[in-house]
């Protein structure tokens, strides 16, 4: 316990005490603030203030003038009082020492007593006065320690705001580089998917020409295709059956129907052969007879078997024949070789071949190269098939149909001077028909 708390009660220690030397007022004095100090503490306080500027250590109220130290006799009175007059509980005497070895206050009595007997014993002026100086001593070493601590307070202060400072500049910093970075990749973006729709609409492009052509070239080989393998499977039938007819030479005339013949066409003596005529034959004008394309048909039909027609006359001549059935029109464009339903033909003109059924005509690739050719007719198959015969046997074309009447031979013929067509196959400026076998339907 501090040698001056027992000189004060416990209720006024608080009143009486300076909050700079945490003790009992000395020489006490009174701010205007209405604080109070001990004179010598709030001297030395101010006296060490670096900066010329007066404050109350208490409430910090600040003076513009170094304030006048004026004695606070009250508490002045009191204090003298209380410290002063104080008496020895034992003796009833007035505590003028203290012993420093018991740290406490005695009187004259209590000098001599034997409790305090060889101890260190000083008068209560020298023990105050030393106990000032090492409090003075204490408070230098706390006020340099709380200077050193400000600073350091004060550097750590300046420290933080600059490491917040510094933060915040970074933070910045790395908010406009994400920032920066985020557009550059957005513009990066950008330009990529537009890149990549350009190409792709490029490349769409490039691969909807090739499907295209591929497309059109699929077609063209399907068509190629479903020709050649008409034309391989009338080829098949041909070459199974070509042994048996060319293996049997009972030829079987067939005589062209005078009755049907235009009377713009002239027959042969023996009804074998046709050519062109200018001149109006004025044969009569019946149901029966072709009234305006130069054709005939033949006399005899065909309701069933297997038949083979071999034909020859001039490379160059032009003309169109096949199969028809007797209800062809007589009269009008539905009356012409493969302008209807009823009739099919097959056709050369300037050294090409052509095919005509249904009023649709369709070029053939090939190209003429024999003057003879072959027809073949299986009527229960419903096939119908044109060869052409030169050192190969060529297919052309073949129909196939349900046929639903009898079927006759049918011939046409141009107006072209040279276009002279008979049944004689010596002839090489002619056209020759001749019926090489009849086969019965294959049971």
């Amino acid at each position: 316990m501090r040698w001056r708390s027992i000189m004060a009660s416990a209720d006024l220690r608080d009143e009486l005490t300076c909050c700079i030397c945490t003790d009992i007022y000395i020489d006490p004095v009174t701010l205007t603030c209405g604080h109070s100090f001990c004179r010598i503490c709030i001297t030395k306080t101010w006296d060490n203030q670096e900066e010329r500027e007066y404050s109350c250590p208490a409430c910090r109220h600040k003076f513009r003038v170094r304030p006048e130290l004026k004695r606070a006799l009250g508490l002045h009175n009191i204090v003298e009082r209380i410290v002063w007059k104080r008496e020895c509980s034992l003796h009833k005497k007035v505590l003028e020492y203290y012993c420093c070895q018991d740290m406490t206050c005695i009187c004259a009595s209590c000098r001599l007593a034997v409790e305090h007997g060889g101890h260190q014993v000083e008068t209560l002026t020298e023990a105050s006065e030393k106990k000032k100086e090492k409090l003075k001593n204490i408070l230098g070493k706390l006020t340099l320690a709380r200077e050193e601590t400000e600073k350091t307070l004060e550097n750590l202060q300046g420290h933080k705001t600059q490491v917040k400072r510094n933060a915040a500049e970074l933070a910045e910093q790395i908010t406009d580089l994400i920032k920066g970075i985020k557009e550059r990749l957005e513009s990066l973006e950008k330009r990529a998917m537009s890149e990549i729709s350009r190409q792709e609409e490029r490349v769409s492009r490039r691969v909807l020409g090739l499907i295209g052509k591929l497309d059109s070239k699929k077609e063209e080989l399907s068509r190629k295709m479903e020709h050649i393998q008409e034309m391989s499977q009338a080829r098949m039938i041909f070459l199974q059956d070509s042994g048996k007819l060319l293996g049997v030479r009972t030829p079987t005339d067939v005589l062209l129907d005078i009755n049907t013949a235009s009377n713009f066409i002239s027959l042969s003596v023996d009804l074998k052969s046709l050519s062109w005529s200018e001149i109006n034959q004025g044969r009569p004008e019946t149901p029966e007879r072709f009234q305006d394309y130069p054709q005939v048909l033949s006399s005899k039909s065909f309701s069933s078997g297997r038949h083979y027609w071999e034909l020859g006359g001039s490379i160059s001549a032009r003309w169109i024949a096949g199969l028809a059935y007797p209800s062809i029109d007589r009269r009008g464009d539905k009356s012409e070789i493969g302008n209807n339903n009823k009739s099919w033909g097959l056709g050369r003109r300037l050294h090409k071949y052509y095919i005509n059924h249904d009023s649709k005509e369709t070029q053939l690739l090939h190209s003429t190269s024999s003057q003879r050719f072959g027809i073949f007719l299986d009527y229960e198959a419903g096939r119908l098939s044109f060869y052409e015969l030169g050192v190969q046997i060529r297919p052309l074309h073949t129909f196939n149909a349900t046929f639903t009447e009898p079927l006759h031979f049918i011939m046409r013929v141009f107006s072209e001077k040279d276009n002279l067509y008979q049944l004689d196959p010596e002839g090489s400026a002619q056209l020759t028909l001749s019926l090489l076998n009849t086969l019965h339907p294959l049971s």
